[in-house]
């Protein structure tokens, strides 16, 4: 594919607790893969996938995988710096990992440079039996802090493809989240003009 197709490319951050599938949501996504004893991501994974979002405009992702693991966290700021989309992933089987997203929002708000971004949550392993975590609670808590969510399973494939999908066509959506120059694209007139020059493209609308 020619890069000339390109709109624009994305930097997207999987967060969240060690052992929650953060890995093996990634590798469903981009490879269409599921291997059940994963291991645990140390530092930062890595990987690039173009997808298609409203109609024709093709998206570049470079989706950022980190270890949950504290003694990984060293490179936190340049791991957020620039993103403009976050995934935080718990497991709907594991309450501790649920009560730990708060901690994981702070890290985001303390060290993301685009505080308009976009953020999906994600309740991984609804193929378990045992649930800890009901689907309500999941959605009260993105309510409550204006995320989007989806409950889904990298074993079963189920929501994955949906969860990347949703969250990056809302950040296309996003006046100033993401701008591009190359010539033949309409940006939209008021984005051309540089209206949001002034508030550094994050005027509450």
């Amino acid at each position: 594919m020619d890069d000339q197709d390109i709109l624009t490319t994305l930097k997207i951050l999987i967060i969240g607790e060690s052992g929650v599938g953060k890995s093996s949501l990634l590798l469903r996504f981009t490879d269409d893969t599921f291997d059940p004893e994963q291991a645990s991501t140390i530092g930062v994974d890595f990987k690039v996938k173009t997808i298609t979002v409203e109609g024709n405009n093709k998206a570049k992702l470079a989706i950022w995988d980190t270890a949950g693991q504290e003694r990984f966290r060293t490179l936190t700021p340049s791991y957020y710096r620039g993103a403009q989309g976050v995934i935080l992933v718990y497991d709907v089987s594991s309450k501790q990992s649920f009560n730990k997203l708060d901690a994981w929002l702070n890290e985001l708000e303390t060290f993301a440079t685009k505080h308009d971004l976009v953020k999906m949550l994600v309740g991984n392993k609804i193929d378990k039996e045992r649930r800890e975590v009901s689907k309500e609670e999941g959605l009260k808590f993105a309510r409550k802090h204006r995320m989007l969510f989806i409950e889904a399973s990298a074993k079963t494939k189920e929501g994955v493809q949906y969860a990347f999908e949703e969250l990056v066509e809302k950040i296309i959506q996003t006046p100033g989240l993401w701008e591009t120059d190359k010539q033949g694209l309409r940006l939209s007139e008021s984005a051309s003009e540089g209206s949001y020059s002034a508030c550094g493209g994050y005027c509450v609308i």
